[in-house]
């Protein structure tokens, strides 16, 4: 696999160089912008970056408007974008999230913080391929389904069958990932037992599936599964994920707020609801979601 590239566009020099020193030791291939317009004419010319770290405030050409561009472009709006910013108030966040940016540093970060967000940003971009290619491989079979129910049990398994569902959605890619996002909370939180701060710490230790999978081979753990249940109406289908765990307070989960906008995870199920499905809904405890995606009849 190639290296990731990225974009790291910032009017400050010395905060450019600070990046470059924290990801020295990584494989990135980094292209450094010195301001937003420089980044918008870096973008047209070359929209092939995996993930963009973009500085809030810049003069002339702002990080926002910068934004506003990416999510305005369909070659770039899928690129996810860090915001770093010194302004992490309410409404500043708030606002780059609205945009767009689901990823966020707080200037002064440290080395780990930045490579904790960028893994996460990139695992995610990472997912997206695979999934598009798992869906090419999965198209035929699954569309003559009326009515089913799987057990999934691992990682693996859940991105295989999310791939193999939003095959018949309008926009698969988008639909693979939510239900992926969805199934893997049910086996990493109901199932497992693993908390967001715990994950929160996992993903910056960069041992989160480790854990997943250690926990899965545990006696406690290795009879449990997640449930997916499918069933087909006139132009929709409706797929129904309970896992084995106690339920959680799924509402504050619903948007990405901007209590959890600095941390690496906790924004999966919002973006399920926001770009992947016609309807979400959770059912009390909270250990079972239905989610209904349009389809072609």
């Amino acid at each position: 696999m190639s290296a990731a590239r990225l974009l790291v566009v910032d009017d400050e020099a010395i905060n450019r160089e600070i990046i470059a020193e924290y990801l020295e030791d990584t494989d990135y291939q980094l292209t450094m912008a010195a301001g937003g317009e420089d980044a918008l004419v870096r973008l047209r010319a070359d929209a092939a970056f995996d993930a963009i770290i973009l500085d809030r405030m810049m003069p002339g050409v702002d990080g926002l408007a910068v934004l506003k561009q990416i999510q305005a472009d369909a070659a770039l709006r899928q690129v996810p974008v860090i915001m770093q910013t010194a302004a992490a108030g309410h409404e500043q966040v708030a606002e780059g999230l609205r945009r767009g940016a689901y990823y966020y540093l707080t200037k002064p970060y440290h080395r780990d913080a930045l490579l904790a967000v960028v893994r996460s940003a990139l695992e995610m971009v990472q997912r997206r391929r695979v999934l598009a290619r798992a869906i090419d491989e999965s198209r035929g079979v699954i569309g003559l389904i009326v009515e089913g129910c799987f057990r999934v049990k691992s990682l693996q398994e859940a991105r295989a069958l999310s791939a193999a569902i939003s095959s018949l959605g309008a926009d698969p890619v988008s639909v693979a990932l939510g239900l992926s996002e969805l199934i893997i909370n049910g086996i990493e939180h109901g199932n497992l037992g693993i908390s967001f701060h715990e994950k929160a710490e996992l993903l910056a230790a960069d041992r989160w599936e480790a854990e997943i999978q250690t926990r899965l081979a545990s006696a406690a753990h290795s009879e449990k599964f997640v449930e997916v249940r499918v069933r087909r109406a006139p132009g929709a289908l409706h797929v129904a994920i309970r896992d084995q765990g106690p339920g959680f307070d799924w509402r504050p989960y619903l948007d990405l707020s901007e209590s959890r906008a600095l941390y690496p995870n906790g924004r999966g199920i919002a973006m399920a609801r926001h770009i992947a499905f016609r309807n979400l809904q959770f059912i009390d405890p909270g250990n079972e979601v239905v989610a209904t995606l349009p389809i072609a009849d």
